[in-house]
C-alpha cells in the first residue's frame, strides 16, 4: 500500500483467501451478505473461517474488525469447498458460505461468540434452503449442538425444510438430553 491509498475490504479478503487454507466468509456475515439478517449493528465484526492457525494479520483487523474461526464443524469427509461460492454479483470474489453452510456455522458459534436469541431470530428468516445441500452438511456435521439446534429450532419455527433436516440428522441426534455450559455460565439443554 502506498501513502494515501485506501485498502478495500473485498481486495483484502481476496488476498487473505490466497494466503490461508480454506479461508472464506461464513456464519452470520455470510447470511447477512446473502440478505438474511435480524439486526443491523453499526459495526458488526466479519465472521471469517479457515484452517490456518496463524490468525488474521494485525493490519487487517485494524481496518476491518473480524473474528477468525478455525473450529470447522464438518468432518474431513466433506469436500473443503462444499457450500462455498462467491456472491452472484462478484463471480471472481471471495468465497462466501452458501446459506445452508452459513446457518450451521452460525449455530456452531452459539454460546461462544453468538447469542442464543439472536441466532434463533436469524434462523427464523432462513426460509428457503436447498434440502440436498443441507442434508449433505448435516450428515457431515461433527457437532451434536449444531445438529440438535438446527433440527429443534427448524421444527419449533415451522420452517419449510424442517422435516428434511430431521431426516438427514436422524442418526446424529442421539437419544435423550444434551447439556452444554455456555461461555456466559448458562446451560443449553437440547432434547432429541
Amino acid at each position: 500500500m502506498f501513502q494515501g491509498d485506501t485498502l478495500r475490504q473485498e481486495d483484502c479478503l481476496k488476498f487473505l483467501m490466497r494466503q490461508m487454507p480454506s479461508f472464506h466468509v461464513g456464519g452470520k456475515t455470510a447470511l447477512a451478505w446473502r440478505g438474511i439478517r435480524h439486526n443491523l449493528p453499526a459495526r458488526e465484526p466479519l465472521s471469517l473461517w479457515g484452517d490456518g492457525k496463524s490468525g488474521l494479520p494485525e493490519w487487517f483487523q485494524d481496518r476491518f474488525p473480524s473474528r477468525y474461526t478455525t473450529r470447522n464443524p464438518f468432518s474431513a469427509k466433506l469436500a473443503k469447498q462444499f457450500g462455498l461460492q462467491p456472491l452472484p454479483e462478484t463471480p471472481n470474489g471471495v468465497l462466501v458460505s452458501a446459506p445452508e453452510r452459513a446457518l450451521l456455522e452460525l449455530l456452531s458459534e452459539v454460546g461462544v461468540h453468538q447469542g442464543i436469541e439472536e441466532a434463533r431470530n436469524i434462523m427464523e428468516g432462513v426460509r428457503s434452503l436447498r434440502p440436498e445441500v443441507l442434508t449433505t452438511l448435516l450428515k457431515n456435521c461433527r457437532r451434536v449442538k449444531v445438529v440438535r439446534l438446527c433440527v429443534n429450532w427448524a421444527r419449533e419455527l415451522n420452517l419449510p425444510w424442517a422435516e428434511s433436516a430431521k431426516e438427514a440428522a436422524e442418526k446424529r441426534l442421539g437419544r435423550g438430553r444434551w447439556t452444554h455450559r455456555l461461555k456466559d455460565g448458562t446451560y443449553l439443554v437440547l432434547k432429541s
